[in-house]
């Protein structure tokens, strides 16, 4: 009978979309007037959190410093995107972690999807800016389309396996949280529950991933052969829910579509 090996999985592993940013609330304004660019005069790694994006990432820490979310992280990850940094960063400062002097670590394989030069772009954007890749993404679905300069999902996960590899060589058994963007958080359900185009691309048009919200493992001696994760809970949004905040949903800024 073969025995589990506990340190090549985290004990615990929360994943959290960013807090609302400005280019939510700017894509919003750009799809509400029919305009086929997004008005962010950055670039999308600058973006910050919008102020409602700030109290509900201090929000989220309050939730986890009250005991509510299984424990608190001992290591935090999160994208080098200034909103997924800056969430994390008010995170623990409003108690959620369990070390606070423990630096933030970021690391660029958890950055947004990149979409080349749809990237700004609304839905319509796309559909009348550029035609030839709204019918290839139509055609290859949003799994495989890779847009000139940009990624596919594929790519995405690609980058996101070594994440994980690395999460097990350096943090195995220890509790982490990793703080990313929304296609991220999908991909890395994909990895880690090992799922399969359908099953994923059918989680994802159920709806967007909320910001600031908690989709939760936990270390299974007893999943497969050699244990594994297992998911606890999935797009949680009661740390905003418990909070004066409003819960958001929104795509992000880039190409205007979800994912």
């Amino acid at each position: 009978m073969p025995t589990a090996h506990p340190a090549a999985w985290p004990e615990r592993l929360w994943i959290v979309r960013h807090g609302e940013s400005a280019g939510n609330v700017a894509r919003n304004a750009a799809q509400a007037a029919g305009a086929p660019r997004i008005a962010v005069g950055t670039r999308d790694v600058d973006v910050p959190l919008s102020p409602r994006g700030e109290e509900q990432a201090r929000a989220l820490g309050r939730w986890f410093a009250r005991g509510e979310a299984h424990g608190r992280p001992e290591v935090l990850l999160a994208s080098p995107y200034a909103r997924a940094m800056e969430t994390a960063r008010l995170f623990r400062e409003h108690g959620g972690t369990a070390i606070p002097e423990e630096p933030i670590c970021p690391d660029e394989r958890l950055r947004e999807k990149e979409f080349g030069i749809l990237d700004g772009l609304t839905t319509s954007g796309i559909v009348s800016l550029q035609p030839e890749q709204a019918e290839f993404r139509r055609l290859l679905g949003k799994f495989y389309h890779r847009p000139p300069g940009g990624e596919s999902w594929c790519d995405v996960i690609f980058r996101l396996r070594s994440l994980m590899d690395t999460v097990g060589l350096h943090y195995g058994g220890r509790r982490v949280m990793i703080v990313a963007h929304q296609v991220v958080v999908l991909c890395l359900r994909y990895v880690i529950e090992r799922m399969s185009e359908a099953e994923i691309l059918g989680i994802d048009r159920e709806g967007d991933v909320a910001n600031c919200s908690v989709t939760e493992y936990r270390y299974d001696p007893g999943k497969g052969r050699f244990g594994g994760l297992s998911l606890v809970r999935y797009n949680e949004t009661a740390p905003v829910e418990e909070s004066a905040v409003a819960v958001t949903a929104e795509p992000d800024r880039s190409a205007g579509v979800r994912g």
